[in-house]
């Protein structure tokens, strides 16, 4: 008890230091490491698994809607990154260059990939001729360089792994359908894979991408009530079409531009995960990325009959594709216990002499700590019913704090007095000007807007900051 009880104190209490408590889990939960390049990181076996179940399950949703992976170069010339304005000057504080190679100096800089938009208009310059040729539905899995100023494990470094759609489409309604579409494939993917519900809307002129007409977002809360750009969906118009001249035959044989989307998401979102569902005692993982399912703790296993039964357990819940380790280690049971709880594995499942004895075992769940004694018989329909009732647990439990740490403001005073005294999400009314954006993030110390809900409370006829007709209702919030 006295390893287990060390175990747990080595991770701060997350009330008493919310960013020492999340890098103390990142750390210690063998997520990721610390790299000899500033703002780079190791991502570890253990953070790596939970990457490719999210990347897996996020991939087979890309496919079912048409999508295919394609794979871009690293590097993008910088006359091809010159040739749309807005993306350029977005982008250009975060580009690393290259501009030697091997012994030479370049003739043109090299800029290292911090989003691909200009390398798939290159390409689909070549590629698209006809409305025949469209919708081009392409996505991408690989990894970009933003050069960060302050960095932390998955929330923001310098290199990250993410995916990237690209598509191209014949009319204007094909694109806008294919935002709204994408986006709301990372929602059910952020409710039915990871648990975590989230705000969705569009966002402001001002947060909007680079080089978009519009974006769409999904904002999830973290339990410190500060919100995480989880995903973002842009519609591009056929804007970069014309700055690229990429012109199809139409129907009508004319030549037209086509319309252009792109999304993303990236290994932030384990982030997410540990800052929405994590506790003071490690990582609580949703089952459906978790790399363990079910750890299996054999009691005084060098007892006749434990380990081959514990065997025979892992054996059958395998056989479920259910994903099961067995700890037959020489530790102490007390010191697996904290181990698996630290690596947030869902299920925990204990059986010993006497518990083989009454053809049963002990069913541990992660999430709330509830013990359960369950029939060796039915072990498979109850490892499965309490992965499934894990997950809803989880999310319920984050749709609470999602709904207990949304606030609403009518008057400028009232949104300053929530903003220093009440972290979360503020609903309140806006004009539509940047700078009312701007005086409101300067005076909370970062307050900005999230985005604007499909469906908008009118909760006043002003703005909140300004006093002038309001136009929308925003949420708003510090994030990360």
């Amino acid at each position: 008890m006295a390893q287990q009880k060390k175990m747990v104190e080595a991770i701060t209490s997350r009330d008493v230091d919310f960013a020492k408590w999340y890098t103390d889990i990142v750390k210690k939960a063998e997520l990721a490491d610390y790299s000899g390049v500033k703002g780079c990181m190791v991502i570890r076996p253990y953070g790596y698994a939970i990457w490719e179940n999210m990347q897996q399950d996020m991939d087979k949703r890309f496919k079912k809607t048409g999508h295919e992976n394609v794979y871009m170069p690293m590097f993008i010339p910088e006359s091809l990154l010159q040739k749309e304005k807005d993306h350029v000057e977005g982008f250009a504080p975060e580009c690393a260059w290259v501009t030697i190679g091997g012994s030479e100096n370049l003739t043109e800089r090299l800029c290292v990939r911090p989003t691909s938009e200009t390398l798939f208009c290159e390409h689909y310059a070549k590629v698209i001729n006809s409305y025949r040729d469209l919708p081009k539905l392409y996505n991408q899995w690989c990894s970009v360089v933003r050069w960060e100023k302050t960095t932390r494990p998955f929330l923001r470094t310098s290199e990250f792994l993410w995916q990237e759609g690209h598509t191209m489409h014949e009319t204007e309604q094909e694109a806008r359908e294919e935002t709204l579409r994408m986006l709301q494939v990372y929602t059910d993917f952020y409710k039915e894979t990871l648990a975590i519900p989230a705000v969705i809307g569009r966002k402001t002129e001002k947060e909007k991408f680079a080089g978009a007409e519009e974006t769409y977002t999904i904002e999830p809360m973290m339990h410190n009530g500060v919100a995480l750009q989880g995903g973002t969906s842009h519609y591009f118009g056929d804007g970069f079409a014309r700055s690229f001249d990429i012109k199809f035959a139409g129907r009508d044989n004319t030549l037209q531009y086509p319309f252009q989307t792109s999304w993303g998401t990236s290994t932030r979102m384990i982030g997410a995960i540990i800052m929405v569902h994590g506790d003071d005692d490690g990582l609580v993982l949703p089952p459906k990325i978790a790399p363990i399912q079910v750890a299996v703790i054999p009691i005084a296993q060098k007892k006749e009959g434990v380990l081959e039964k514990a065997n025979e357990l892992r054996s059958r819940l395998i056989d479920k594709d259910i994903r099961v380790k067995l700890d037959d280690s020489d530790k102490a049971p007390g010191w697996k216990f904290s181990q698996y709880e630290m690596l947030g594995v869902p299920l925990r499942i204990e059986i010993g002499p006497k518990d083989i004895e009454n053809g049963q075992c002990v069913l541990v769940r992660r999430d709330n700590r509830e013990k359960a004694v369950v029939s060796l018989e039915n072990i498979e329909a109850a490892v499965e019913q309490a992965l499934k009732d894990v997950h809803d647990s989880m999310y319920n439990a984050a749709l609470k704090n999602l709904q207990e740490k949304t606030f609403e403001a009518r008057t400028h005073e009232e949104f300053l007095d929530i903003a220093a005294n009440k972290p979360g999400f503020i609903k309140a009314m806006w004009c539509g000007d940047s700078a009312c954006e701007d005086q409101l993030k300067d005076e909370t110390g970062g307050v900005k807007s999230r985005c604007i809900p499909f469906v908008e409370d009118h909760l006043s006829d002003v703005c909140v900051c300004c006093g002038k007709p309001a136009k929308h209702m925003v949420y708003w919030g510090k994030q990360y």
